[in-house]
């Protein structure tokens, strides 16, 4: 038997969920015109659907599910309960059929496809639609190794199983079977039930043979489904094998499928910079193809992969609408209890718990989905971050709804709502002219009546490690926390000194709001004004409202069972200048005291300390006095004190440095320069493991590593190889540089010089040296590099505006590669994020590069 843990923190109320179950209202069907336009069956009206990926029957969720000891369909519960808070209305599942397959393409009637089926009943009790794409056609193993389940994509290679007639044959025999399958939980076959929107035949289809081979593969396919008995929209991708694009248009099929990746896969850490220019459109090549306009549009997966940021899912959703995409559904959502680990995969990450931020930027990116006009066109960037009821900040991370009725924000605003008498609905992280929050985790506050409102708090989320890194469910990458923190809440109707009631399971907190003030613990609520008098009957924990029933609550239980700080020190800082730092740290109470406390090798046992004060939520901040920031290299630890011991960092050791037996030999570092030392934004070593990014356009182009060049006379160098067989090609050295040349702001500007150690640069005529700034702008100046190599110095005055190349390459590969902006925006030094080194051709070409610096 399955071992169910965290029973009594997560919190799902049971009588509710039955509630839901019996009388959950179930989605109407859909259809597509002759004009390609999704509609809705009972209404004619026209359809825009949002939603997300989740693959917890199926491969390594399934499998991380069963290794936690959860049972798996209390865990679907769960997480259909939170796309529910989000507002999602879509979801889609590329189905593993290596798993639910035998050899022959029959279904097996197992445990995957029995979650598959308790999904879908469950989805449709909250009103969210599926789309169905009914093959994979690759192995279960991603991350780990694959396993042989005997399902027929094994017998063949991915782009022969749409050319080699055994494998039509199995797979018409299985999608016949699909699609005829009565699920168990609602009693419909899955061709007849309304909530399965559409089919898609396979997943990223390879056709490697002629397109008229492809058209009749695609042919059989909907042959098999027809012959089935299956009358629903037919999809198929049509963002892949570009040379068979005109036969997916003279095919049958009603709808067509696109992925979108604008920062490229797997980079292995989290990427920093503005890409708002990069999800600034979203240009189809082959638009103008004959019945291009008859076939409706989805986009079966997307994701702005390895960032961190909240704003760039509505700007996406901008740019679909604007191409007239009428399903678009994120890629992938991370089932809650393997999310804190990240695993399934690790060049996305997004979870309600978790990230916040992220997905209220997703509930808010729902809105635009089903608010926006489809076809409307914008500005171009950056004149589109406000798009009918929405605006997206960079600068402040931000994604925010400001509407009469509802408003929504993904980090800290100062918008003051459009119609506050008006409002029904607030959802935010942070805090806003309605809601003051010092907490880190999202809340939902939705108007019942005039006078009562429900309150729902997530935990607290903390990220202790980057999460697009190598991951494992032996490591935490994100955590959540339990506090009790104030919330000032200001809205209308909502008089002063309401009362407060908890709602969800073991939830039994009641009391008065001082003023408009309450402290609140992560839960369900409700907010009455206390001359209404008893409302229990109509409104209570079992009142079903909308897709949830009102005591309803599902939130992890906090896995930090010890202190925990995250830090990252900065690089440089200037000698005789005091020096803020700062940390999060959070542990299972709040710590006595944070401090800091230098080094001092001359004086052992004497080292300094420095309180840290906390500045809100779990932010510590100190500042290391001008006097202490002399030597050449700063050296300190934060010590954490709290129940009864002391933690030093970061080393995470028990214990005080100034202890006789302390004996870890680790330290926070920065190296400290006199003011007049120029701005380092690369120094090469001979321990340096390639410090630069390198790209090339085309993909057919590359630039080959040839490692470390050791010169301790002349300075170290990075070699380089430029490969390409094409006339036109570019080459691309990056590097983010915010984070150090943070601290060194005042030297900065009175800086006049780029400069860079360029040598033995064969076969490359001139190349390109410059910035990306925070506006997402490139400026650059060429040079002609003297083979005999030295320093390079480029005037800062002779950068130039120019296109900015979207790097690293996006998916599907036949967007734009660069963004032209239609402003001119001046140039400011203190604005600088990136550096860029480029150069054209570069046929057997070399180049190496020094080190990098402002003067």
């Amino acid at each position: 038997m399955i071992k169910i843990k965290h029973i009594p923190v997560l919190c799902l109320l049971w009588l509710a969920a039955g509630i839901l179950w019996a009388q959950g209202s179930s989605p109407g069907g859909v259809y597509i015109d002759k004009d390609g336009v999704l509609r809705l069956q009972d209404t004619g009206g026209e359809a825009s659907f949002y939603g997300t990926n989740y693959t917890l029957p199926f491969a390594h969720a399934y499998r991380a599910i069963h290794e936690t000891g959860t049972n798996h369909k209390l865990a679907i519960d769960r997480d259909t309960y939170h796309f529910a808070r989000l507002g999602l209305n879509a979801y889609r599942i590329h189905i593993w059929d290596v798993e639910i397959s035998d050899g022959q393409g029959n279904l097996l009637s197992n445990e995957h496809l029995d979650l598959l089926d308790y999904l879908v009943a469950r989805l449709k009790e909250r009103g969210i639609y599926i789309l169905m794409t009914a093959m994979t056609n690759f192995g279960n193993g991603y991350p780990e190794k694959n396993s042989d389940t005997g399902g027929f994509s094994y017998r063949y290679n991915k782009c022969d199983v749409h050319s080699d007639p055994q494998a039509i044959a199995a797979q018409e025999r299985y999608l016949a079977q699909l699609v005829n399958h009565v699920n168990p939980y609602t009693g419909l076959r899955y061709k007849n039930d309304p909530g399965i929107a559409g089919f898609e035949v396979n997943n990223e289809p390879c056709h490697d043979k002629s397109p008229r081979q492809t058209g009749e593969y695609i042919g059989a396919m909907l042959s098999a489904l027809g012959k089935a008995g299956s009358r629903k929209p037919v999809f198929y991708n049509v963002s892949h094998n570009m040379c068979h694009t005109g036969a997916y248009y003279s095919s049958s099929v009603q709808g067509t499928t696109y992925q979108w990746y604008p920062t490229g896969l797997v980079s292995g850490f989290t990427r920093k910079g503005n890409f708002l220019p990069s999800v600034d459109s979203y240009t189809i090549p082959f638009s103008d193809m004959k019945d291009f306009s008859k076939k409706a549009k989805a986009v079966y997966e997307y994701d702005p992969a390895d960032v961190m940021y909240s704003h760039l899912y509505s700007a996406m959703t901008r740019s679909f609408r604007s191409q007239g995409f009428q399903w678009i559904t994120q890629f992938a959502y991370d089932p809650l209890d393997i999310a804190w680990a990240n695993t399934e995969y690790r060049t996305h990450f997004l979870n309600l718990a978790y990230t916040p931020n992220k997905a209220l930027g997703m509930k808010i990116a729902a809105e635009a989905a089903y608010r926006l006009p489809r076809g409307k066109e914008y500005p171009k960037y950056p004149a589109d971050t406000l798009f009918g009821d929405f605006r997206v900040s960079y600068f402040s991370d931000l994604s925010e709804l400001n509407s009469p009725g509802a408003f929504y924000y993904s980090n800290n605003t100062a918008s003051v709502p459009v119609s506050p008498d008006r409002l029904l609905s607030v959802a935010g992280c942070g805090s806003s002219p309605v809601v003051t929050y010092e907490g880190t985790g999202a809340y939902f506050l939705d108007r019942l009546e005039e006078g009562l409102w429900r309150l729902e708090v997530m935990p607290d989320a903390l990220l202790l490690e980057d999460p697009f890194a190598v991951t494992s469910l032996k490591k935490e990458v994100a955590t959540v926390l339990y506090n009790r923190w104030e919330m000032d809440i200001r809205l209308p109707g909502l008089e002063e000194g309401y009362t407060v009631q908890g709602i969800n399971r073991g939830n039994n907190y009641k009391g008065t709001a001082a003023g408009t003030n309450i402290k609140i613990v992560p839960g369900a609520y409700l907010l009455k004004n206390k001359g209404m008098g008893d409302v229990s009957s109509l409104w209570n924990a079992g009142t079903r409202w909308k897709n949830i029933t009102l005591g309803e609550f599902v939130a992890p239980e906090s896995r930090l069972k010890a202190i925990s700080v995250v830090h990252r020190p900065v690089k440089t800082a200037e000698r005789d200048l005091p020096l803020v730092i700062q940390a999060q740290v959070a542990g299972p109470v709040f710590p006595d005291s944070v401090l800091v406390c230098l080094q001092r090798p001359t004086r052992p046992g004497r080292n300094p300390y420095i309180r840290m004060e906390r500045t809100g939520g779990y932010t510590y901040r100190a500042e290391i006095p001008s006097q202490a920031v002399t030597t050449d290299v700063l050296r300190y630890h934060i010590v954490v004190c709290g129940q009864g011991k002391t933690v030093t960092f970061p080393a995470g050791v028990e214990g005080r440095p100034t202890d006789w037996d302390y004996y870890a030999d680790t330290y926070y570092r920065t190296e400290v320069v006199t003011p007049e030392t120029p701005v380092e934004l690369l120094s090469v070593n001979s321990e340096d493991n390639r410090p630069l990014e390198t790209y090339a356009i085309p993909a057919t182009a590359r630039i080959e590593w040839r490692g470390v060049i050791h010169d301790f006379a002349a300075g170290h160098r990075l070699a380089f190889g430029l490969k390409t067989n094409e006339g036109q090609s570019r080459f691309f050295w990056r590097k983010y540089i915010k984070d150090e040349v943070s601290c060194r702001m005042k030297r900065l500007e009175a800086a006049g010089n780029l400069c860079l150690v360029i040598k033995n640069a064969g076969g490359i005529a001139s190349l390109d040296a410059g910035f990306i700034t925070s506006q997402g702008i490139t400026y650059t100046a060429s040079f002609v590099p003297d083979t005999s190599g030295g320093v390079v110095r480029i005037p800062l005055s002779a950068l130039r505006q120019g296109k900015t190349t979207i790097l690293p390459a996006p998916y599907p590969t036949f967007l734009e590669r660069y963004f032209v902006p239609d402003t001119q925006i001046p140039f400011g030094i203190r604005d600088i994020e990136i550096l860029e080194i480029s150069a054209g051709n570069g046929r057997d070409a070399s180049l190496e590069i020094g080190d990098i610096w402002m003067e």
